[in-house]
Parts: C-alpha cells; sequence; structure tokens
C-alpha cells in the first residue's frame, strides 16, 4: 500500500499509527542494508485481498452424480480471477455423526478433483480435524458425503482448511522477488491491524495478483473493501 507523506507532529496530536510506524521500521532497514525500499506505486497490478467463504469444487462426474446427466454449472457471479466464478449451485456437506452444512456454494470451472474447502471453526461445527492444506493438495485428507437434488456423490478425501496464499503472475512475482512456493506475508491495517504469515505464493501466466484467506482470518482482521494491506517478503 502506499503511505501518506509523513508531517512533524504537535505535542498534542495523537500518535502515529501502527502503519506509519512500521512504514518508517521498513524504510530504516532498507536504508541499513543499503537498498532501496519497494515502492508500491510502482508495483505492475493493484493488491486484491478477498475472503474465501467455504464452498467446494467439483469434477463433471460429481456434478452429474448431484445434479443429474448432463448437467452444466451455470453462472452466478464471475470471481476476480479471470473465468472462475461462484455457481448457482449448491449442495448439503454431510459430516461425522450426521452433522451438516446446507447451501455449500459450487465454484467453477469443474475440476479434475472434488474438493471442500472450510474453515477452522466450520470444522468443529461439523466434527472434523481439519488437515491444513494448499488447494489440489488432498491425498490423505478427509472424505464427506455431498447431497444435491438428484442423488449423493461420497467422497473419499478432499475436506480440507485451505492454506492463506496469493496468485500472481510472473510481472508480480518479479516485482516481489518471489518464485512458487515462496512464503510471504500479508499486513492488513485499519482497526483489527494484524500481520498473517505463511502466505503461500502461487504463480501462474493468467492470474491477477489476489491474496486469499479464510472466514475465520478476515473476521479476525474485520477485513473491509476499504482495509489497506501490504504483501512483505
Amino acid at each position: 500500500m502506499r503511505f501518506r507523506p509523513l508531517i512533524p507532529m504537535a505535542a498534542s496530536q495523537s500518535a502515529p499509527s501502527r502503519a506509519v510506524v512500521e512504514a518508517l521500521v521498513r524504510q530504516a532497514v532498507y536504508r541499513r542494508l543499503g537498498r532501496p525500499a519497494p515502492d508500491a506505486s510502482a508495483a505492475p497490478n493493484p493488491l486484491v485481498v478477498n475472503v474465501s467463504a467455504r464452498h467446494c469444487h467439483v469434477t463433471q462426474e460429481a456434478l452429474e452424480r448431484l445434479f443429474g446427466k448432463g448437467h452444466q454449472l451455470t453462472v452466478a457471479r464471475p470471481l476476480y480471477q479471470t473465468g472462475h466464478f461462484a455457481a448457482h449451485e449448491t449442495v448439503t456437506l454431510i459430516g461425522p455423526r450426521s452433522r451438516m452444512i446446507s447451501n455449500l456454494r459450487i465454484l467453477g470451472p469443474c475440476r479434475k478433483y472434488t474438493q471442500v474447502e472450510l474453515a477452522y471453526t466450520d470444522g468443529i461445527a461439523l466434527g472434523f480435524d481439519l488437515p491444513h492444506r494448499i488447494s489440489g493438495n488432498i491425498a490423505g485428507t478427509l472424505g464427506a458425503m455431498l447431497m444435491g437434488p438428484a442423488g449423493f456423490y461420497e467422497m473419499t478425501e478432499g475436506v480440507i482448511r485451505a492454506m492463506r496464499h496469493v496468485h500472481m503472475g510472473p510481472a508480480d512475482a518479479a516485482y516481489y522477488g518471489v518464485q512458487a512456493g515462496d512464503i510471504m506475508k500479508l499486513n492488513v491495517g485499519g482497526p483489527g491491524a494484524i500481520t498473517l504469515d505463511k502466505l503461500l505464493v502461487r504463480i501462474d501466466p493468467e492470474s491477477k495478483l489476489e491474496v486469499h484467506i479464510d472466514t475465520d482470518e478476515g473476521n479476525a482482521c474485520n477485513l473491509q473493501p476499504d482495509t489497506p494491506c501490504e504483501l512483505l517478503r
């Protein structure tokens, strides 16, 4: 994020905000290292931080089991990443001891694997001890039952708590000096200021710069559309 220029403070003024203090500290560190501090205004793309609510991804086979032969996902609204969308279709997730989450949104398009992404508190409600995994890494994870209007689909694995991560393209990766699989930090400002560590970098030529955190993380820092956020190494 871009910080406003600092001005001398009168004795009666309030103390500088945490964001301003952190900006000054970073500038001092980079000066000590003899390196220029990154200029957010020179970034190739604006940073977008979105809360990823619980949802699922399905294969075409699973979709047809749940909604009928030949069924295709229908777009309810596009997501930030090009070609991705929240579908009109929802399912019911049935967990241990028949605990359920209804109206679980399917995100499209269909994938090569079926996966459910939940927040930590969702796992508590369902009785799941959720494994913390990056999306797509579902080997050895929990299974569950999905119920749709046309039938059931049994998942032998694929229920996870998704690791927070940042999508970026090659130009963004060059700007931040990172490679796929690197770990970054997300500094969130505002009244609920917090720094989230262990933010996994995912790079794809088609990706826009976007951080995904789950609902528990978003609520913890009171993330709002105008909350200032900054990516850090």
